[in-house]
């Protein structure tokens, strides 16, 4: 038996972190596990709860293949530890924090994915953004607009099959449609033949 894996995705702000920290007890108890990036930011930095790890500990977890996936992007190294494949291999369904841009790498490692595309409207986004003081204004401003239209060109090809989640309302409300969202896409099992 083989668990699968469910690749989130979206625009920094768009509150991947808050989602998975409010779903992970209820995924949990359905079998599927929510892993902990490993991401070489200062663990004094808000936001997600991931392991904090200085560039060169990166570098040497990724060159032990510590990692079963890792990117860099924002000018920050991240990396899903190893321990997935084995949760994967166990049956176990398993939820990953993913990067937009590592998604087709992604798809070729773990075919049968379910990419999960967190939107949320751009004052939403800008709010949010400004919020947690991460970045300057220009820099906000500059994520904005590399954001723009990233879903249509998300949505073309290959990717045809992404699902959207809108994030623009209620914590509560994009938790419930995950969940239903997963259950959905949920493979169909064979019965055993006898």
């Amino acid at each position: 038996m083989t668990g699968r894996l469910i690749y989130l995705i979206g625009p920094s702000g768009s509150g991947k972190d808050s989602l998975l920290d409010a779903v992970r007890e209820r995924l949990g108890g359905q079998g599927c596990r929510v892993a902990r990036r490993v991401i070489t930011r200062s663990a004094e930095a808000k936001g997600e709860l991931a392991e904090a790890v200085s560039p060169e500990a990166f570098a040497e977890r990724e060159a032990r293949g510590d990692f079963a996936m890792s990117w860099y992007a924002n000018g920050l190294s991240y990396g899903i530890p190893r321990v997935i494949d084995d949760w994967l291999a166990a049956g176990d369904d398993v939820l990953v924090n993913g990067s937009r841009g590592y998604l087709p790498e992604a798809r070729r490692r773990y075919p049968h994915l379910l990419a999960v595309l967190l939107t949320v409207e751009d004052g939403v986004l800008r709010t949010r953004l400004h919020a947690r003081g991460r970045e300057s204004a220009e820099e906000i401003e500059a994520r904005l607009a590399r954001n723009a239209g990233f879903a249509d060109t998300l949505l073309a090809g290959e990717n045809a099959d992404l699902c959207l989640l809108d994030n623009s309302g209620s914590l509560a409300e994009t938790c419930q449609r995950l969940l239903q969202l997963i259950e959905d896409h949920r493979p169909f099992a064979w019965p055993d033949s006898a």
